[in-house]
């Protein structure tokens, strides 16, 4: 006696904002068989993907899709191959995905069934991102650094570059040159924008900030965001008092390798930390660039090696030193800074210059292993946890796109319309950061070589 074949159908998505087309194409999978497995795509794979602006969490997305109770079985889709492998383990029949993919699925022909369905017209997660989002954001700042952030814009919906505060548009770049508003005048700037993404000098930025957040403006800044714990916290308190963001703009803190690595030390993948030693240099002409003398090796490079320490170890050291060796005639360029902290049961170091190089790593050292990462690790895309016994060791590989700036774009747009803290430098790693540099500039505890 023979039973029924169970026709087995797939489909894939990342189910974000669940609209009308989303559930009309889950409808449509579901009537072509008997049983619907749906993949939700995880956070980190969507990334890996380039879609960086997704708005909801990944269990937020699997509650869209339970809620439309078309799905038997939800799945998470987390690695590149996975409907291979899906198709295999679940006995599939066909696998179903919108006609947008038309030609993109046909290599599972070999598995199964490919269906493609036409897509509800007029309607998609993306347009409704961009009308969520919809902020103006503009430029501060003379650096060729901009044209990268007029570039990565574009990668994220639902914001658009209303115009640049620059003293010299000409030597910026070409992106930023594309932009219809150029301007020396940051008050008329200001006029133009919901947000401003500011990459000045660095004692150029609490000035520049605290006239943004008094015109109701919120703002992404490069790190350091002021030159003092003081001066911190009071553009914190303006920000809360006028109801907008301010926020770090330090890419590294965005990058998914890194973000990876902090979760996995936090759970003990390595014990607990004893010491976390980073380095980070780059050689500039620092005689011809008058920017690159500005931004002191302190202050180009200390936030971005202070990070995974702060992050890791906390802020309360009991004990700190800083040695720099220091030229020109005012000694206010350091070429090399070298700063040692200790802590209760932990010890850390960092070397940042833009007068020396050196091997770029971070090395996180642990009770049970320790994690290597390879230079230039502040944009690393793999990182090794390695053990005592190198058979247990495993390498970790991610996808870093735009050098981190998309994300950052893309976290700070999502804080602003979502009115979430959404902090990938926490507060008081931000002011730990600034309090640093403060000591620095007051020469508190330096030493001079």
């Amino acid at each position: 006696m023979g039973c029924d074949h169970l026709v087995k159908v797939i489909t894939y998505g990342t189910y974000d904002l669940l609209h009308y087309g989303h559930i009309r194409l889950l409808e449509r999978a579901k009537a072509l068989g008997d049983y619907l497995i749906v993949g939700v795509t995880s956070d980190d794979y969507d990334k890996s993907r380039g879609k960086i602006n997704v708005q909801q969490s990944l269990m937020q997305r699997i509650e869209n899709v339970r809620s439309t109770g078309l799905a038997d079985e939800i799945i998470v889709e987390e690695y590149e191959g996975q409907k291979i492998d899906d198709i295999k383990k679940y006995g599939i029949d066909i696998f179903t995905v919108g006609s947008d993919w038309k030609g993109i699925f046909d290599y599972l022909n070999e598995y199964c069934n490919v269906v493609y369905l036409d897509r509800t017209q007029g309607i998609s997660s993306s347009d409704l991102r961009k009308k969520q989002r919809a902020l103006d954001l503009g430029l501060v700042g003379n650096s060729r650094f901009l044209e990268k952030v007029a570039s990565q814009v574009k990668m994220v919906n639902g914001i658009n570059l209303s115009g640049i505060c620059t003293d010299s548009p000409e030597d910026i770049g070409r992106e930023v040159m594309n932009i219809p508003f150029v301007t020396r005048d940051y008050d008329e700037l200001l006029t133009k924008c919901d947000a401003v993404y500011v990459h000045s000098t660095p004692k150029e930025h609490y000035e520049q900030i605290e006239k943004a957040l008094r015109a109701g403006k919120h703002v992404l800044c490069e790190a350091p965001i002021a030159m003092s714990g003081e001066q911190w916290d009071n553009l914190q308190k303006l920000a809360e008092e006028n109801g907008v963001r301010l926020m770090d703009a330090l890419r590294t803190a965005y990058s998914m390798a890194y973000r990876r690595l902090i979760l996995m030390v936090k759970g003990g993948k390595i014990g607990n930390v004893v010491s976390v030693d980073a380095t980070c240099t780059s050689l500039k002409d620092l005689n011809t660039d008058d920017i690159q003398r500005k931004w002191n090796s302190i202050c180009d490079w200390g936030p971005t090696a202070l990070l995974p320490v702060f992050q890791l170890l906390g802020t309360d050291y009991t004990e700190k030193s800083i040695v720099s060796h220091f030229v020109g005639e005012n000694k206010d360029f350091d070429a090399f800074t070298k700063i040692s902290f200790v802590y209760t049961n932990a010890v850390a170091s960092l070397k940042v210059g833009k007068g020396v190089k050196s091997e770029g790593d971070l090395v996180i050292s642990g009770t049970k292993g320790y994690v290597y990462v390879p230079a230039p690790w502040w944009k690393t895309d793999y990182f090794e946890v390695r053990y005592e016994d190198p058979l247990e060791n495993k390498r970790y590989f991610y996808q870093l796109d735009g050098e981190g700036i998309c994300m950052e774009l893309a976290v700070f747009a999502r804080s602003i319309t979502q009115s979430q803290s959404l902090y990938a430098v926490e507060p008081d790693v931000s002011k730990a950061i600034c309090e640093i540099i403060n000591d620095f500039n007051e020469r508190k505890g330096v030493r001079i070589i």
